[in-house]
């Protein structure tokens, strides 16, 4: 067995000084060390070698393993240093090639609209306030003077959530919030998230709003007039004009929805896209807090009074940007987005 054990030696160093390739090693190993290999039958073979030979034939045995082993190691840390000076070699860099720019990250029109109107109110002396969007019905509707049985509950094309709770479908909930945790004066925008059951070019089931309400004594319809055209004016440009038509609002009496003048064709070119025409684009609704909210909240109505306005962030931007299908804004489209 000796002589076994030497010839099998002298093999599995031949393989291994053969051996250029880590596949190679392995199969030289599997071949002589593996389940099945040439020294581990030896191996099995030791319950026939008599008694009192077995502990030089295991020590012979072991030694045999033992070098293996480490040639196999020596080997497969030479062939992988082989191969990394190779591929070193045939993969220089060129570093005389242009480098690659990447891209940029900018903020989405929504946010820089967003975040400009914040600004602009923010300089009128306005705090920010946020609220939930699941609300309750009382919230949503029955504190802004929109009963059950109201006519107006039907133009909210409302996501009903269950056990009375709704998806907000205008940020208005959280002026009643605040006016119930908060005494006179306020000046607050509540921008957010708003949901209704509506699609198409230019409305979205989700969309986004900012509402901004002013309580305090005396507040009058030319304070809220000149917050408004002032805040505009800031938004659009200083030549911006504005103008108040009457409306209705179940939660402001008197109600009306602001227009700006069109900045595009200035009303002189009927085919125009913005204004189609009229020289004029509607941009958000007003009007003064109907004292039976502030009934809600306990607030005397004879001893304050307040203005309401609130507009959607989205109509905001496609008239800011020119933009006509509202769906752009959520594609994730990095050709339109790029734009901005």
């Amino acid at each position: 067995m000796k002589e076994q054990l030497e010839q099998i030696r002298e093999a599995a160093l031949a393989a291994l000084a053969a051996a250029k390739t880590e596949e190679q090693l392995e199969q030289a190993r599997v071949s002589f060390l593996g389940r099945k290999g040439e020294l581990t039958l030896v191996v099995r073979q030791m319950r026939d070698v008599p008694p009192e030979e077995r502990p030089a034939m295991g020590a012979v045995l072991n030694q045999i393993k033992d070098e293996l082993e480490t040639r196999i190691a020596q080997a497969l840390r030479s062939v992988r240093a082989a191969e990394r000076s190779r591929r070193a070699a045939e993969e220089r860099v060129d570093i005389t090639l242009p480098g690659r720019r990447r891209r940029r990250g900018t903020l989405h029109p929504l946010t820089q609209v967003f975040n400009e109107l914040v600004d602009v109110f923010g300089s009128l002396g306005f705090s920010v306030v946020e609220g939930p969007d699941v609300e309750d019905d009382y919230h949503n509707f029955e504190a802004l003077n929109i009963p059950r049985d109201h006519p107006a509950r039907d133009m909210q094309d409302t996501l009903f959530v269950g056990d009375g709770l709704v998806l907000r479908t205008h940020t208005s909930p959280v002026q009643i919030r605040v006016m119930e945790s908060q005494q006179p004066p306020l000046r607050v925008v509540v921008p957010g998230a708003a949901y209704r059951h509506d699609y198409d070019v230019t409305h979205s089931p989700m969309f986004h709003q900012i509402e901004g309400f002013l309580v305090d004594r005396r507040v009058t319809f030319a304070d809220l007039k000149g917050v408004l055209t002032l805040a505009l004016q800031r938004l659009f440009g200083s030549d911006t004009r504005v103008r108040f038509r009457p409306a209705f609002f179940p939660f402001t009496e008197p109600s009306a929805e602001v227009d700006i003048a069109c900045f595009q064709c200035g009303g002189d070119d009927s085919a125009c896209r913005l204004c189609k025409g009229t020289g004029w684009m509607e941009i958000l609704g007003s009007g003064l807090i109907d004292p039976n909210v502030f009934r809600f909240v306990g607030y005397d109505p004879e001893a304050v009074s307040g203005f309401a306005f609130g507009m959607g962030i989205e109509r905001v931007a496609m008239l800011k940007y020119e933009i006509n299908d509202i769906r752009l804004l959520y594609g994730s489209d990095l050709r339109f987005l790029r734009q901005f």
